[in-house]
């Protein structure tokens, strides 16, 4: 793989776009980018961050050096570009509550056996507040069933940068933080019966919420 120009290793749309992402970022909200060691180069799993911003997937997405995967809800497929641009990048279509879609459920267990990334947001929907929320079962449902790592990641800043009320801030740094990856024995607990799946959305958020800033940044 390209260090400098991962884009190249990646499919040509969304090497493009990948690209365009990353630029955007370092003009308009560039931040620190911490962690980025602790991806696993080889191999599917998970990346499981916080969601405060509708700037929060093509940020984090554009500081991973692989290509990865996306959840978009089923009603963003609408006739033109945005219903061709989601099926070219690959995102997967998704009811609201991830965990109740079975069809959802099959495609992300058929692209981790493929050995691709998925990204979700443990959270479900943006936080109304920028502060973190409870997680809902459907990531740990998704870790549980395939036994992958998952690392988690927090991004800082997004929600001044971008609000749910749709202000823009341009200038306002968005750092992103990637933890260590966790194996399946640091959330999984086959023991919590009809509890389990949100037993490890729980323990992946907790380690998200442990995740912080490097000290010069300011959000």
């Amino acid at each position: 793989m390209s260090r400098a120009f991962p884009q190249l290793e990646m499919d040509r749309v969304y090497g493009f776009f990948h690209y365009l992402s990353d630029v955007f970022h370092d003009i308009c909200f560039r931040g620190d980018v911490v962690g980025v060691e602790h991806l696993p180069a080889t191999g599917g799993h998970l990346i499981a961050a916080n969601h405060a911003s509708h700037l929060d997937p093509f940020i984090l997405g554009s500081q991973m050096p692989r290509q990865v995967t996306f959840f978009a809800r089923k009603t963003l497929w609408k006739p033109g570009f945005a219903s061709w641009w989601l099926d070219r990048v690959g995102v997967i279509p998704v009811d609201r509550d991830g965990g109740s879609d079975v069809g959802a459920i099959k495609r992300v267990l058929a692209a981790l056996k493929q050995e691709k990334i998925i990204i979700m947001f443990p959270e479900g929907t943006r936080s109304p507040d920028g502060h973190l929320q409870k997680p809902k079962a459907g990531v740990g449902l998704f870790a549980c069933r395939t036994q992958v790592a998952v690392v988690p990641a927090r991004i800082f800043g997004s929600f001044e940068a971008f609000d749910r009320r749709g202000r823009i801030r341009l200038g306002v740094p968005v750092t992103v933080v990637f933890g260590k990856p966790l194996p399946a024995s640091a959330y999984d607990d086959p023991a919590a019966g009809k509890e389990r799946y949100q037993v490890a959305s729980d323990r992946i958020m907790a380690e998200i919420a442990k995740l912080r800033p490097p000290p010069e940044t300011v959000i």
